[in-house]
């Protein structure tokens, strides 16, 4: 096939997949709204609708990474852990390094069946996203402000909702606040040496506070901490663009599982035992980067077909109407008609690459420079 040929095929590819997560993920949102009514007459039934009916958004996007991407993510860990993951409540450590961390976070609950009821705490701008913030919502997604005098109320209360969770969750946390960038490290490092905290060559310091609240809120109802530092092979740039065209990369994530009850009660003494951890992950780094791999034992979780399965489900049931619509357009002659039609569909493929602006790191948030920048006033 010549290059324009491909170009043109590449395209075709990337609108009827933006189509098809679009318009089924507005369909999921809308029946969420209607299960609103649920809430009140029985809270339980909501829960557990919403966690499939999020499944059905969320598992389209593992989809791009599983299968149609191909990406490879190979876990090291202790084979007597493994069989623990997926069948209870945990904190999800990840480091913030990468523009699809939390797109390979998902594929860890994926294929430990955890995906449609995992948990994050996201910044409040994410829950005006259509689709997945949206989807969100009615998970009972922890969001705030970044403004921890505003946020710890509502995430303290956000988070005892979910003591009576009924399904096994991951609540996924990122503890740097934000991803990781040269200029966002020297200043962390720039506030590490005022405090007196040792450096970290990868990573920034970890935000202490949200992570003690957690850890409170959730202790007797989680019953250990995942700490997980991921990294791709052969210097890898993985991005969310390069997952849509189907570019395949090589993940390798290092999970360690931490029983709660060694993580301290008391919020200094934890916030002293998280800055210990970030030291040893930032060991991890270096060990990886100078050996490639981790000292653990590597396994590759078998793919569930689910993933598969709910984006086949949702392309047959949209594509037929879409090509049928396009067949009498075309039959119809009109040229407005026709240009109205490939107007809505690359508005929905700009609507899409909307979305994965919002994660790229180079857009990502200014969460640390603010934060000296306050200091320096």
């Amino acid at each position: 096939m010549d290059i324009v040929g491909f170009l043109k095929s590449q395209f075709i590819c990337h609108l009827l997949i933006c189509y098809i997560f679009i318009v089924s993920g507005l369909i999921i949102n809308f029946i969420q709204l209607f299960t609103l009514i649920l809430w009140p007459i029985n809270k339980q039934l909501f829960r557990r609708i919403n966690c499939r009916l999020a499944y059905c958004i969320s598992s389209q996007m593992v989809m791009l990474l599983e299968w149609w991407s191909g990406t490879n993510c190979t876990l090291y860990t202790d084979p007597e852990s493994y069989h623990k993951y997926g069948n209870e409540n945990a904190i999800v450590i990840l480091n913030h390094n990468f523009e699809i961390d939390f797109l390979c976070g998902w594929n860890f609950c994926e294929r430990f069946g955890v995906l449609g009821s995992s948990k994050v705490l996201a910044k409040k701008e994410l829950s005006y996203m259509p689709i997945i913030g949206w989807m969100w919502y009615f998970l009972e997604i922890v969001f705030c402000k970044r403004k921890w005098e505003e946020d710890r109320k509502t995430v303290i209360q956000k988070l005892l909702n979910l003591r009576d969770y009924p399904e096994n969750f991951w609540f996924l946390i990122h503890c740097e606040g934000t991803r990781f960038t040269e200029q966002k490290h020297q200043i962390s490092m720039q506030v590490a040496e005022a405090k007196g905290l040792p450096k970290l060559k990868y990573h920034l310091l970890p935000r202490t506070k949200g992570f003690a609240v957690t850890v409170q809120c959730l202790r007797n109802v989680v019953s250990a901490v995942y700490d997980s530092t991921l990294n791709f092979r052969n210097n890898e740039n993985p991005t969310l663009l390069g997952v849509l065209n189907g570019k395949k990369y090589h993940a390798d994530l290092y999970v360690r599982r931490i029983p709660l009850e060694e993580v301290p009660e008391d919020e200094q003494e934890c916030s002293t035992w998280l800055h210990k951890l970030y030291q040893e992950k930032d060991a991890f780094q270096e060990e990886y980067y100078r050996t490639g791999t981790y000292p653990a034992v590597p396994i590759v979780p078998p793919r569930r077909p689910w993933t598969l399965l709910n984006w086949l489900f949702w392309a047959l049931l949209l594509l037929y109407p879409l090509f049928k619509l396009l067949i009498n357009m075309i039959n119809s002659g009109s040229s407005l008609t026709l240009a109205s039609f490939a107007f809505v569909i690359i508005l929905a493929s700009v609507g899409v690459r909307w979305m994965i602006g919002v994660t790229e790191i180079n857009k990502g948030s200014t969460y640390g420079n603010n934060d000296n920048k306050q200091k320096q006033k």
